[in-house]
């Protein structure tokens, strides 16, 4: 499935007659997210700004249904199948894990996903290329990403020895990430330290051992899980503005 997929999917909706419109259901997008729409609500905004400017304007001639995991990556699989049941026109998957549960719950709906990790390697697509199969999407490669994160580190923090890493490990993309960190530690010289948490106590344990860790700063890798449960107004950890680099002494 190529990318002007999704636009031809609801095309038609617009071309539709206004008399039978009104006697026709709505195409519907499903929305599979694995945050919540309090702390994702831009991401929820931008899907509708999105179909608006090509025409399709939601409780119009579009209707969207929304799915929210809430930081919990085991309800994906059931919030998934739930949506293939109403037989949504195509599914829109925000992170990895949300695309791979609409990849296992069908293999007929389209679906349109946002990745932080190598999508190939994740197994969602065939090639970057050529996708194949019902998926496509966009990554942002967020390995290469977390080792760039690094150098900037050592740029803000010159005198910096040694730098702590959260990663989920129920994320597929956490050993990637942290192995191109850790590479990156060597060539310039940090010394980098490895802190899982797949929940929220192991968020707060992680943060809690960082005294004994001596360490210079605290990066957070891109899991979805990660990015939710440390938003600011969730108290959990060091208070995060965003995931990144952060001095902790």
């Amino acid at each position: 499935m190529n990318r002007r997929a999704f636009i031809s999917l609801l095309g038609g909706a617009a071309a539709w007659p206004v008399t039978a419109r009104a006697q026709q259901t709505l195409p519907v997008v499903g929305l599979l997210h694995y945050a919540s729409p309090d702390t994702f609500a831009h991401i929820a905004e931008a899907v509708r700004r999105g179909l608006k400017e090509a025409g399709h304007v939601e409780g119009q001639n579009v209707s969207i249904d929304y799915r929210w995991a809430y930081g919990h990556y085991d309800r994906l699989p059931a919030l998934a199948a739930d949506l293939v049941r109403r037989q949504v026109t195509v599914i829109i998957a925000g992170g990895t894990v949300a695309a791979r549960a609409a990849k296992e719950a069908t293999a007929t709906i389209p679906v349109v996903f946002t990745s932080g990790a190598d999508p190939v390697w994740s197994g969602l697509v065939a090639s970057l290329g050529r996708p194949g199969a019902n998926l496509t999407g966009a990554s942002l490669i967020a390995a290469e990403m977390a080792a760039k994160r690094l150098e900037l580190t050592r740029e803000l923090l010159p005198h910096a020895r040694a730098v702590a890493m959260v990663v989920n490990p129920n994320y597929p993309g956490a050993e990637s990430e942290m192995a191109e960190v850790e590479a990156a530690g060597r060539i310039i010289g940090l010394r980098t330290e490895k802190l899982t948490a797949g929940s929220e106590d192991e968020i707060d344990a992680a943060f809690a051992s960082l005294a004994q860790r001596s360490v210079d700063a605290v990066t957070v890798g891109a899991d979805g899980f990660l990015n939710h449960s440390m938003q600011p107004d969730r108290g959990l950890g060091l208070t995060l503005q965003n995931p990144g680099h952060l001095p902790v002494r």
